[in-house]
């Protein structure tokens, strides 16, 4: 691996300030779960490549929501990267060095691709946690542009951010101030808590028990008090058989959060877990 980019270890992430959690070199520790021969350098030289190509044209633009227009032209015209709109759910979607070989990946993926080779010609874009879709933001005077990095970074309206937005929040669609919580950058740390729980999600749903448990294991890695992944980790070790792990997490599950709307069910699982033998591993 070159010196350009260091995988931290995930027993180091935890402590680490939201704001100095390495994005782009984490969602390469993520892949490299599924891909232990994964080349960080080969990636880092692929991104390093569509800056240089557009550094003389971005360094030569004076206004900023042009140079972001030369890097989408750039990203999804002439190299191509895209959404996979028709297999959505494929895992390589969101493991950024498949993502980088294949130009196909799901919305935040993509946002990742989009926010590495800005950063590195000087344009400073945020990711947004929006309901549905991740998307991206550049500050804009007072305002900002809205890019949809799954759609070839289309900049997307308030009346379009609305509609989107509607189906997920109470009441239909968000006022103002609903909307600008809902475009509140995400830090790096809940970009990565994304990645896992969209991976989780897909394996869970495959019944791929030991991939679901990893994904549960390294949220607990980013965020040590996240109910939700020490609830599927605890549940993905009762699927596996593995009835100490799945004793040990659905037990601190209820303690430590009584009032979750799932204890009882939790607490179910933990008397089911009392009849049954562990499986030797």
């Amino acid at each position: 691996m070159s010196d350009a980019v260091q995988l931290p270890e995930w027993a180091s992430l935890s402590g680490t300030a939201d704001a100095a959690v390495p994005l782009f070199a984490c969602a390469l520790l993520i892949a490299r779960d599924e891909y232990p021969a994964l080349d960080a350098a080969h990636c880092d030289a692929v991104l390093e490549s569509h800056a240089r190509h557009l550094r003389i044209e971005v360094d030569t633009i004076g206004q900023t929501p042009l140079k972001m227009q030369a890097i989408n032209r750039h990203l999804f015209e002439e190299i191509g990267y895209a959404g996979n709109h028709d297999t959505y759910y494929d895992p390589r979607n969101s493991y950024l060095n498949a993502v980088i070989e294949r130009r196909l990946g799901n919305p935040i993926l993509l946002a990742v691709v989009q926010m590495e080779v800005a950063r590195r010609l000087g344009v400073v874009l945020d990711g947004i946690s929006f309901p549905g879709h991740f998307l991206v933001r550049l500050p804009v005077g007072d305002g900002m542009l809205v890019m949809d990095p799954f759609n070839g970074g289309r900049p997307l309206d308030i009346e379009e951010l609305r509609s989107r937005a509607a189906p997920h929040v109470d009441g239909g669609p968000p006022d103002d101030d609903t909307l600008a919580r809902l475009l509140r950058p995400a830090t790096p740390r809940m970009m990565l808590m994304r990645m896992l729980r969209n991976l989780h999600g897909t394996y869970a749903e495959a019944e791929d028990w030991a991939r679901a448990v990893r994904c549960a294991d390294r949220l607990l890695s980013l965020a040590p008090d996240a109910p939700d992944a020490l609830r599927d980790r605890g549940l993905g070790y009762l699927a596996l058989g593995h009835v100490t792990g799945a004793r040990e997490d659905l037990g601190q599950y209820v303690v430590r959060y009584p009032d979750a709307s799932d204890v009882d069910a939790v607490r179910e699982q933990l008397v089911h877990i009392g009849r049954t033998r562990d499986r030797a591993h």
